[in-house]
């Protein structure tokens, strides 16, 4: 017997704010949280591009020294969304320690900036010895070091995923947490993803050409999803965490229920690792469509990946009309943060889910002009007022993989 899924708790660390107040306020503003990209002393004066989304306020990381040590900055974001969540849960101790807890998420690379320490002390004599190289610097900056540290400082024995697919990291993080409780393999999940400042990242995108470049005075200009004088994407930061439940259990003991998720699809273009694919998107849309038992006009919002890319939006407006026409509401909240690159999904849910509780529909920044081939989409361009009763969130990654979630307002899940 398939069970229902709900999402009872969620937290993200962003560019635009850190607690749920703080981000609401940005987004009924329209404050942009990007900023000059931070001189690192290494790459920064050979890229193009020289804007970021920051996460430029303090964080009262409250750990034990004994957790701290085997984390790097993407891990302290991690354990903290994750703390947050767990805390406002009310989950007893019992029950995080029992199995029935799993945690599934990830991160773009793991610590970049570990691993950056990790090989100057291999590949630069002058710089250090192989014997400066800490016990723990392996465990501070692999791939799956969000998902076990999280694990660790909560005690959590469940199931553990450890997705890294780029952009698509913690929507898919979330989407196989879905599962394995809609399948009973799981009571409950703590899903998301994060990623950390690091200009390495940047020079990827940057060396590829699709990097903003042309507001690099003007940071707060950038990105511009769906615009006519969008340049590209901006990368960014942080960190998102969402508690998954068995609906059945979250009902017993009381818990507030923010969404339910309804469809999941996860698939692959099947051909080229970077360019964005019309046939595959268009049939991941489907595919969660379908996962839902829902029709295209009920979905009232769509959370578009929107990195502004040259052709990326104008390939994603082309797969949403395909599959939904007109009729929902289109969305870049891409605009507010940058790319957070792996917690992108978990961010934009998040997001997703303030406005779902106060009634709002936040507008895409920056634009100004539509592109003429994405004009065919209801965007939204100013602030409103308006009840999400259905919202599906769209990311695509590097690799050909796509992923969509769709989710229903807790208030008609609860009913």
């Amino acid at each position: 017997m398939k069970r229902r899924v709900v999402i009872t708790e969620c937290s993200a660390i962003t560019p635009i704010g850190y607690r749920k107040e703080e981000i609401v306020e940005s987004l009924r503003l329209g404050r942009s949280g990007v900023k000059p990209l931070r001189d690192d002393g290494l790459l920064t004066n050979h890229l193009h591009s020289r804007v970021f989304g920051t996460v430029d306020y303090p964080i009262a990381y409250e750990f034990k020294r004994q957790y701290r040590k085997t984390m790097g900055p993407v891990a302290f974001y991690a354990c903290q969304v994750a703390k947050d969540v767990l805390e406002r849960s009310g989950l007893p101790q019992e029950f995080i320690s029992s199995g029935r807890l799993g945690v599934a998420f990830g991160s773009t690379h793991g610590s970049p900036t570990v691993q950056r320490q990790i090989y100057k002390t291999f590949f630069n004599e002058l710089e250090s010895k192989f014997s400066s190289i800490g016990a723990v610097d392996y465990l501070r900056s692999m791939v799956h070091t969000t998902a076990v540290n999280i694990t660790r400082m909560f005690g959590i024995t469940g199931r553990v995923i450890a997705s890294s697919t780029a952009c698509t990291t913690s929507s898919q993080s979330i989407g196989f947490g879905y599962e394995m409780i809609k399948y009973g393999m799981q009571d409950a999940m703590i899903c998301g993803g994060a990623d950390e400042y690091d200009t390495t990242t940047v020079a990827v995108f940057d060396n590829l050409l699709a990097c903003s470049v042309d507001y690099n005075d003007t940071p707060q200009c950038t990105p511009r999803p769906f615009d006519t004088r969008r340049d590209g994407l901006v990368v960014g930061e942080g960190g998102g965490a969402v508690l998954l439940e068995d609906y059945e259990s979250a009902k017993r003991r009381g818990a507030d229920i923010l969404a339910e998720v309804i469809g999941f699809s996860c698939n692959n273009n099947g051909g080229d690792l970077i360019l964005p694919n019309l046939d595959g998107i268009t049939a991941a849309l489907r595919l969660a469509l379908d996962d839902a038992g829902i029709t295209p006009k009920e979905v009232d919002v769509i959370s578009a990946h929107a990195t502004a890319t040259k052709m990326g939006d104008v390939i994603e407006a082309q797969a949403i009309a395909a599959v939904y026409g007109d009729s929902p509401m289109v969305i870049g909240l891409k605009s507010y943060t940058g790319h957070t690159m792996g917690t992108c999904g978990v961010i934009e849910l998040t997001l997703i889910l303030y406005m779902m509780e106060q009634g709002f529909i936040a507008p895409t920044l920056n634009l100004d002009n539509v592109d003429p081939r994405c004009s065919m989409l209801r965007h939204v361009r100013e602030l409103s007022s308006g009840n999400i009763g259905i919202a599906s969130i769209q990311n695509f990654a590097f690799g050909g993989v796509n992923t969509c979630l769709i989710i229903r307002n807790g208030r008609e899940a609860a009913a």
